[in-house]
């Protein structure tokens, strides 16, 4: 037997030289999608290295799904062999990206000609070499450039004199010129083509109201209907919300129906949980008969359009017992050893009128074609927003599945996860498609929680994937905070909600009136909730904070820096019971800096300390902070400046930063 070892020839091409390690953003190795808004930049970061001293030159190289194609954005070096690159993406869907390098022989050329010029050798060859190099990039131009390339290859044959030479070789024309037609030789790519998911705008900035329809009754005892809600459009428009979500609208259940307060014994007027989906009126592609028809809710999605609102579906895929698919389909739902149902349970707690589906029966194909037909059959209404009820306990598998075949087909369409659980398991939901998550915003209070929960939120990889959704309260969540903090409570709440996500809901109602009395002492549930009753609110008391809202929002829209979930820097504060921040666009022209006193009790002044280099502030002269709430005008001068706050009539600083640009003549001094 031989002692060589018999190989095959190589599979690759051996003359590719350049290496490419560690692309950033790649979520687990490639296995998920990034994601980004429509006309969002993606920057691309990436190891581009090769053997021996030769110039590399590296290149983004992205296309939406649908195109052949490659575009491409050149890269950076940023630091030793680290280089950086972006693109826009600029058409909602799926889009790929990877990054492609090589040996730059032009400008390893340049490079290596100024060094043997300076060191005094003879370049006649190196120029002959250049030359060529030159004639090689002039069969790829246009007729015009390609006529200047061959006459700089012939001026650097001829040329004698070396300082000459170096002029035409390091000339800044011949060198913009060559860039338009780079050389790839022998190329390397990187092994993957990785994803970026495309949302439109509204995935990255909006405003949510939560409503119960059956509520909007203007008479007080009389179920509200969707023609109802109408009337609430203007209201709710007026407060700057662009995103009415609206609780379930499907029949509710009458079996194990809940009455007030949660209890297992209703009474015949009461109305149930509209979670408890399903009845002998329909389930899921129903809607309640005594909120009215498919046309009313139609033609309350067109009157909300009309408000600049975007009506949002809840979608809580579970059943009440008698839904039509108990009847139908028993084989989709868990069976107890006696025979029954399962219902839902969430130890101690106990929801009879809810039976969970059974993502492990052995019809889950048809089940899942099921719960895709629901979906699409509210898009078929023009549904594009779909709040998900609890999407963690049912199959992750299931969620990647459904939500690639609806954005195949309906890129725009939205899914808000609403799922209050283990961290892994909330960002897994955001890699698998969710648009946006909920948070654990609503139990974040101190400084140090707040600081450190959205530090992890905007700086690390969780920024490439999970869009935050921050809520002060829901219908199933009356925070502690909320319970004894009375009226500063909710401005507090909501000025940390507004300020620090770019995408925020209240659970309308009860938010603005400061509903804040628990069911019983310890329970973050609502004493009279809404989920087991009809409400009725006077909206127009003097104690709601319908104007404080309507300003808050105010200043989100016209600020373009509260409209993203990047570029949020904390900074620091002598005061514990203060918390300070800003956010900016990319561009610096739009800063905001934000200080709320999170006492809603006590006054609280102190000073903070700004990190000047990151708002692009010189510390040598003065600017003006303009708080948007309260209009005042406060001339800074340098990092360290004083506040002081009353949580009853101003709990926070919404300062909108300007730049001194002229002189004391002149009648403005700022913009």
């Amino acid at each position: 037997m031989s002692g060589v070892r018999q190989t095959s020839p190589p599979q690759v091409e051996g003359r590719s030289r350049v290496v490419i390690e560690h692309v950033r953003p790649e979520i687990d190795c490639g296995r998920f999608p990034v994601k980004r808004i429509v006309s969002e930049p993606l920057v691309v970061e990436a190891d581009v290295f090769a053997d021996g001293h030769d110039q590399l030159a590296c290149d983004v190289l992205y296309r939406h799904c649908a195109e052949q194609e490659w575009n491409r954005a050149s890269m950076h070096r940023i630091a030793n062999d680290r280089w950086r690159g972006e693109f826009s993406v600029s058409r909602v869907g799926r889009s790929e990206y990877t990054v492609e390098g090589w040996i730059d022989r032009l400008a390893t050329w340049r490079s290596d000609l100024v060094k043997r010029i300076e060191a005094r050798q003879d370049v006649h060859v190196e120029c002959l070499i250049g030359a060529a190099l030159i004639e090689q990039t002039a069969e790829q131009a246009t007729v015009e450039d390609a006529a200047s390339l061959r006459a700089w290859a012939r001026a650097l044959r001829e040329e004698k004199d070396p300082a000459l030479q170096k002029e035409i070789a390091l000339g800044e024309e011949l060198a913009g010129v060559v860039q338009r037609y780079p050389t790839r030789h022998f190329a390397s790519r990187y092994d993957k083509v990785l994803s970026v998911v495309v949302d439109r705008e509204k995935a990255g900035y909006s405003t949510w109201y939560e409503l119960f329809p059956r509520s909007c009754s203007p008479e007080p005892g009389r179920h509200g209907t969707l023609r109802d809600c109408e009337a609430w459009l203007p209201y709710v428009a007026s407060m700057g919300f662009d995103v009415l979500y609206l609780a379930p609208i499907h029949p509710i259940g009458h079996t194990f129906r809940k009455g007030k307060n949660n209890s297992i014994t209703a009474q015949s007027d009461d109305v149930g949980s509209p979670w408890a989906i399903g009845s002998e009126e329909g389930g899921h592609t129903s809607i309640h008969p005594q909120l009215g028809t498919l046309n009313d809710f139609e033609r309350l999605a067109s009157k909300a359009k009309e408000h600049g609102i975007e009506i949002a579906l809840d979608i809580a895929f579970q059943c009440s017992p008698d839904h039509p698919y108990v009847r139908q389909h028993p084989e989709w739902f868990r069976k107890r050893p006696d025979g029954t149902i399962q219902y839902a349970e969430n130890p101690p707690k106990k929801y009879q009128d809810i039976y969970p589906l059974d993502f492990e029966t052995p019809q889950w194909q048809e089940l899942w074609e099921e719960l895709r037909r629901v979906l699409l059959f509210w898009i078929e209404h023009g549904v594009r927003i779909f709040r998900v009820d609890n999407p963690h306990t049912k199959s992750l598998r299931f969620w990647e599945w459904v939500i690639g075949e609806i954005k195949d087909q309906y890129p725009e369409v939205l899914f808000l996860a609403e799922a209050f659980t283990r961290p892994l398991l909330m960002y897994r939901l955001a890699k698998l498609g969710f648009s946006q998550s909920y948070t654990y915003f609503t139990w974040r209070n101190t400084k140090a929680e707040l600081t450190e929960y959205f530090r992890d939120l905007s700086e690390g990889e969780v920024r490439e994937y999970f869009r935050p959704n921050l809520w002060p309260n829901t219908p199933d969540i009356l925070p502690e905070t909320l319970q004894v903090g009375d009226r500063p409570a909710f401005m507090v709440r909501l000025v940390l909600a507004a300020t620090l996500g770019a995408n925020y809901g209240i659970y309308g109602g009860a938010f603005e009136l400061s509903e804040n009395a628990p069911r019983e002492p310890g329970s973050e549930e609502y004493l009279d909730s809404e989920k087991y009753e009809l409400k009725h609110r006077n909206l127009k008391s003097p104690d709601s904070l319908h104007d404080f809202i309507a300003q808050v929002n105010r200043i989100r829209h016209e600020n373009p820096a509260l409209q993203s979930d990047l570029n949020l820097r904390f900074h620091e504060t002598d005061n514990p019971m203060v918390i300070c921040y800003s956010k900016a666009t990319d561009d610096l022209s739009n800063i905001i800096i934000a200080v709320v006193n999170l006492d809603v009790s006590h006054t609280q002044a102190g000073w903070i300390n700004l990190d000047l280099t990151s708002l692009g502030l010189d510390p040598n002269r003065g600017f003006q902070a303009h708080d948007q709430l309260s209009y005042g005008r406060y001339l800074w001068h340098g990092p360290r400046n004083y506040f002081e706050l009353a949580p009853g009539s101003l709990p926070a600083h919404i300062m909108r930063v300007r730049r001194w640009v002229r002189t004391e003549r002149d009648f403005d001094y700022y913009l």
